[in-house]
């Protein structure tokens, strides 16, 4: 006989996805007024999960840096909305490629100065920037000055202050362009291995397609102005990865294809229809 009582299987549970750490919706970001306005992003609809590593290429003058500074606060949208789902009130951080750091405070105030700013107590915070500054090899310049190091130094300074204060989210704009080949490869290597550790939330501007993909869980293509988001590709490359990935064929494979999207949104920049 069967089951007097069979028992009905229960419908499979579709897992709640995880709301977003970033949301932008309709976002559009004009400037000047009436004959002279400028259009410059948007609309632009974008979310970023929690622990996700997003890149964004496009040609100059797309929007890239608008987007960013939008997100930091330091700009605010003409239409549509970019917010921010985090606990504490000053969630982002944000490097910049021209380092942003002071040339008056030793490289030990530098890394504090967020930290100082939270007021934080001074031993602990003496005591998380020694942190970092360990972890990017900078210990013994702890007492130099920016001028004392090179534009590499002077970067893990920047990327240091920004970790230091745990932030969030993490906003960077092209913050490798001004170094030379060679450095940027070894700093993508240590940012790659940094932000697999940490899993912060992070939002990378950069022109660079192989950083693009060195680094990212989603590399998400803008086209000329004004900046929308007209592709998303996903590196194959589980993590976690190392720079190794740039030698397979995978990671040429993608590049080009990347490259294909952007020369003809370079093109309609540089010769408009």
């Amino acid at each position: 006989m069967g089951d007097p009582h069979p028992t009905t299987p229960s419908p499979t549970q579709t897992p709640t996805p995880t709301a977003p750490t970033l949301r932008a919706q309709a976002l559009t970001r004009t400037f000047g007024r009436g004959a002279k306005a400028l259009t410059a992003l948007g609309p632009v609809d974008l979310d970023i999960a929690p622990g996700e590593f997003t890149c964004i290429v496009g040609p100059s003058g797309c929007g890239k840096s608008t987007l960013l500074r939008i997100a930091a606060g330091l700009l605010l949208p003409s239409a549509g909305e970019l917010s921010i789902r985090a606990a504490s009130p000053r969630p982002a951080a944000m490097i910049f490629q021209d380092y942003g750091i002071y040339d008056w405070k030793t490289v030990l105030a530098n890394v504090r100065f967020g930290l100082d700013i939270q007021r934080v107590p001074r031993k602990e915070a003496d005591a998380r920037a020694r942190d970092w500054l360990a972890r990017m090899g900078l210990s013994e310049f702890a007492d130099a000055y920016p001028a004392a190091l090179s534009g590499g130094m002077r970067q893990r300074v920047a990327i240091a202050r920004a970790l230091a204060v745990e932030p969030e989210v993490l906003l960077m704009d092209e913050p490798f362009a001004a170094l030379d080949a060679q450095l940027r490869t070894i700093l993508q290597d240590e940012l790659l291995d940094l932000t697999q550790t940490t899993r912060t939330t992070t939002l990378f501007i950069t022109h660079s397609l192989e950083e693009a993909i060195v680094l990212g869980d989603r590399v998400l293509v803008m086209s000329a102005r004004p900046g929308r988001i007209i592709a998303e590709h996903r590196p194959p490359f589980p993590r976690p990865r190392t720079g190794d990935v740039r030698s397979t064929p995978e990671f040429t494979a993608l590049k080009s294809e990347l490259w294909e999207l952007l020369r003809g949104e370079v093109r309609r920049e540089v010769i408009p229809a």
